[in-house]
């Protein structure tokens, strides 16, 4: 399949990138500064552009069978609702040219209504809205704006992200049912190529960890 990767540069969207193109998928990579990619293939085509420019994020998605996105915010260089811009771009351009599957990753602190939080979840959302209130407001608008979609979305939600090794083992749950603390980018990665094909949690918005 070819794929469409926004957010390529980011710890997670190479981690994207390398294990698509392992699998034999050809990947799209849009970056704002393709430098930092560091990545090169035969099936890779790095495309230069700016998320706030509709015009640059449709060159990424023309000729996509899916598309993945892994964005964040970087500071000094983003803004406080580029998440939401970002993606309101994107579901644009899939519309206009009938790209049907999305794969989105979010924190865990991106509120879903099958969740049920303990306290230590309820602990962790305060410290949240505190530390990062910018970035799960950013958050919640732009799963909002892909739940409106009439996408195949899936929105897969981390908790804490690391930089082990893949481990293969992934619990799939909501906060509070049956998932725990963190998870590797390599393993967040790995599901999220999964569910390219994979229809289990389509328009659903599941947990995962280690």
């Amino acid at each position: 399949m070819k794929l469409a990767i926004f957010g390529a540069t980011g710890r997670t969207g190479k981690q994207l990138v390398e294990q698509a193109l392992q699998q034999g998928h050809e990947v799209i990579a849009f970056a704002r500064n393709p430098a930092k990619l560091g990545i090169q293939h035969e099936r890779l085509k790095v495309v230069e552009g700016d998320v706030y420019k509709a015009e640059d994020v449709e060159r990424a998605v023309v000729g996509a069978d899916a598309v993945m996105m892994a964005l964040g915010h970087t500071k000094g260089t983003t803004t406080k609702d580029v998440l939401t811009v970002a993606t309101k771009n994107v579901l644009a351009a899939m519309k206009k040219h009938n790209v049907r599957r999305l794969v989105n990753i979010t924190g865990a602190g991106v509120a879903d209504p099958n969740d049920r939080p303990r306290l230590f979840n309820k602990v962790m959302s305060f410290l949240l809205k505190r530390m990062a209130g910018d970035l799960l407001a950013d958050s919640q608008c732009q799963s909002e704006a892909i739940r409106w979609s009439d996408l195949d979305w899936v929105i897969v939600r981390v908790p804490m992200l690391t930089d082990g090794p893949k481990t293969g083992h992934v619990r799939v749950g909501y906060v509070g049912q049956g998932t725990g603390a963190r998870i590797t980018r390599a393993d967040a990665a790995d599901f999220m190529l999964k569910l390219v094909t994979d229809t289990t949690y389509l328009r659903k918005a599941p947990m995962i960890s280690n």
